[in-house]
């Protein structure tokens, strides 16, 4: 029994989670119990928790930890300002008149919303509240409002920059370098955010791309579900004024990191300062407030959960439970494949009771050492997780999405309306998927172009 001491503690940590307990307490706390038990009975070196401080210590010293708080400033930012607001009426009016034109607008500026606050909650929310009414009042049909309102929420988790991609990073560079080392590489290669960045651009370019597709063909097909929009004459000062500011400070954030000129950290840095001025006009005192008590409340979350992570993980890894991860995997019907295969599916179900955040912390460092010693490059199976997450997010009954968007949904739109319109969506996402793991190099080839 002994042996599977690691794996039972998983099991605790997930039925608590399931009976509604705190993420942080029940991994730090679990963790605790599990190593006072094996204090007590002989079979747990307790040598592993005098490692706590150090990490504690690493995690507050983490340099590109810093941009956490930095990125959940400027989508905070963003999403009380009224700029979304402003360019969405502006693409309205742009594509309105033409098929499928406000869905597509809608697409558009969900995704530059999605690069700005990185955080799916907001961004469905905010579109959810900006959007459906307008979609609804153009005689759109509800579930294709309310399923391509979700899909693009969701590409926070992939569109950088994403406090997703910028967590993801930094797990799975430890998890690179521990796999390295395990392998008996003492000089180990890096995997970096900006690497992640850099993968993450073409996949969500091209799950964008298939959106606004699906968008047109239907209003093609049967114009009756995406009717044309009565709109105002474009005013292409007004188009530019709004689409100008959000476009360019996600090009100065994004681009800066990807020619190498500023760290993740600085980048968010001047994210942050440039979402304060170009919110200036629009925030009073009030909502400065509210926007200070979001950063923090969101960032106290984030760090609090990354503790408890980081000492279930030392308790984990001092019951054996890396080795015991290895050998299951090695194991395993089907090898290397078979192994990312079950992983992408426990994850995917994973999307359906927890955040990313806690998929980040508590999965991926359990799980990735183990799949990068296969072979896995790390960049590619990083955006495979973001975008299998973003896939159980959208997926029925349990998708976060779902619950964010019914809870702004007026009630005149259905739950089976919400769940059918996001099924289509759902099968681009796996199409996604299946081509990622076809050709790895969708996510590969640029980070080796730009840091070759």
């Amino acid at each position: 029994m002994i042996e599977y001491a690691s794996l039972i503690m998983v099991g605790v940590v997930f039925l608590l989670l399931l009976l509604g307990y705190p993420v942080a307490l029940t991994l730090a706390g679990t963790a605790l119990m599990a190593s006072l038990v094996g204090v007590i009975s002989g079979t747990f070196d307790i040598a592993f928790l005098n490692a706590s401080p150090n990490r504690l210590f690493g995690i507050i010293s983490n340099q590109t930890l810093i941009a956490v708080p930095l990125f959940i400033l400027m989508g905070v930012i963003l999403e009380k300002s009224k700029i979304a607001e402003r360019l969405l009426e502006s693409m309205s009016n742009l594509f309105g008149s033409l098929p499928g034109g406000l869905g597509f607008a809608v697409t558009i500026v969900g995704m530059l919303m999605a690069a700005s606050t990185g955080i799916v909650g907001a961004t469905v929310v905010t579109m959810g509240l900006m959007s459906l009414p307008s979609m609804l009042r153009a005689k759109y049909d509800p579930s294709l409002a309310t399923g391509t309102i979700c899909a693009t929420g969701t590409l926070g988790q992939i569109i950088p920059p994403s406090i997703a991609l910028v967590l993801l990073g930094d797990v799975l560079s430890n998890a690179y370098q521990q796999a390295q080392l395990g392998q008996g590489i003492f000089n180990p290669k890096t995997v970096s955010v900006g690497d992640l960045f850099a993968g993450a651009i073409i996949p969500g370019l091209i799950l964008v791309f298939l959106y606004a597709c699906y968008v047109l063909v239907t209003a093609l097909v049967n114009p009756g579900r995406a009717p044309i929009a009565k709109t105002e004459r474009v005013d292409f000062i007004q188009l530019a004024t709004s689409i100008s500011p959000p476009l360019l400070l996600i090009l100065a954030v994004l681009g800066s990191i990807l020619l190498g000129v500023a760290t993740p950290t600085e980048a968010a840095g001047v994210g942050a300062f440039g979402a304060l001025l170009l919110a200036a006009r629009s925030i009073g005192i009030e909502e400065l407030k509210q926007i200070s008590r979001s950063t923090t409340k969101t960032t106290s979350m984030v760090f609090f959960i990354l503790i408890g992570a980081s000492v279930f993980s030392l308790v984990f890894r001092g019951y054996g439970g890396d080795e015991l991860v290895h050998s299951l995997f090695e194991d395993m019907p089907g090898g290397a494949t078979g192994a990312v295969i079950v992983v992408m599916l426990v994850i995917f179900l994973l999307g359906f009771i927890l955040d990313f955040i806690e998929i980040t912390f508590v999965v991926i460092p359990i799980v990735g050492p183990v799949l990068m010693t296969m072979g896995f490059d790390p960049i590619w199976l990083g955006i495979m997780i973001a975008i299998n997450l973003q896939t159980s997010f959208l997926t029925p009954p349990f998708g976060f999405s779902l619950f964010y968007l019914r809870g702004v949904a007026p009630d005149s739109v259905s739950t089976i309306e919400i769940y059918r319109g996001v099924i289509p969506f759902i099968v681009i996402q796996v199409l996604m998927l299946f081509v990622l793991a076809w050709q790895p190099s969708l996510a590969t080839w640029l980070p080796s172009l730009l840091y070759s």
